[in-house]
C-alpha cells in the first residue's frame, strides 16, 4: 500500500510533467541537429597529416573539410563517428576517440549543429583508403590555414590532445616499427 501511495503521489505531482509535454513546450530545442566529425590524423615521411575531404557544400566551395556526417535519429555517437569514418574512407579497423563538442550557435550555415569530434592516429602506408569522391586525401597539418565550418578548430583541439595523450597511451606505438632505438621515439614525440 505505501508504494501505491508514493506511486500516486508522483503522478499527481503538479511539479512533474511528462517527456511529451517537455518537448511540445521547448519545439526550438527538439530541432537542433547533432554531428560527428572524425579528425584521422597520420604520420608519413616525418610528417603529421590529416585526412580532409572536398567540402560539398556551396558555402564552402573550394575548402576542404573534416569527414563528418549528421547523427541518425537511431544511431548512437560512437556509432555514428565509426559509420562515417566507413562510408567515407572504407576503413573499418581504426580505433576513434572521442575528443570534445563543438556547439557554437553559427558554425554551421543550414541552422543550428552540434558536432562531437573523434580523433585517431594511423600509419598511413598500412590503412588502404577507399577514394572515391570529393577529393579525399592526406593534408600536411602545417600547412592548413583555413577549412570549412570550424573544422580547423577541431584539429587545432584534437592536436592538443594528441599531444597530452601521446606520453600516457600508446598510441604512438601503432605508427613505430617492431625495432626502434629510444632515439627514434624521440622524433615521434617532438612537436607537431
Amino acid at each position: 500500500m505505501y508504494i501505491e501511495h508514493i506511486v500516486k503521489a508522483m503522478t499527481s505531482n503538479p511539479l512533474l510533467k511528462s517527456a511529451a509535454a517537455e518537448k511540445s513546450s521547448h519545439l526550438e530545442y527538439f530541432n537542433i541537429a547533432v554531428s560527428v566529425d572524425c579528425v584521422i590524423f597520420g604520420y608519413e615521411d616525418k610528417e603529421l597529416k590529416v585526412l580532409l575531404i572536398q567540402s560539398d557544400l556551396e558555402e564552402f566551395s573550394g575548402l576542404y573539410s573534416l569527414l563528418g556526417d549528421l547523427v541518425k535519429p537511431d544511431e548512437d555517437l560512437d556509432a555514428a563517428s565509426y559509420r562515417v569514418l566507413k562510408d567515407r574512407t572504407g576503413l573499418d579497423d581504426v580505433f576513434l576517440q572521442q575528443v570534445h563538442t563543438f556547439g557554437s550557435v553559427n558554425r554551421h550555415p543550414s541552422g543550428r549543429v552540434v558536432s562531437t569530434a573523434y580523433y585517431s592516429l594511423v600509419d598511413i602506408n598500412s590503412h588502404k583508403l577507399n577514394i572515391d569522391s570529393n577529393d579525399l586525401h592526406w593534408h600536411a597539418v602545417k600547412g592548413i590555414k583555413k577549412l570549412a565550418f570550424d573544422h580547423k578548430q577541431i584539429i587545432d583541439t584534437c592536436i592538443k590532445m594528441l599531444r597530452e595523450q601521446i606520453m600516457e597511451h600508446p598510441v604512438v606505438h601503432n605508427l613505430l616499427p617492431e625495432k626502434f632505438s629510444f632515439a627514434l621515439y624521440r622524433n615521434y614525440m617532438k612537436p607537431f
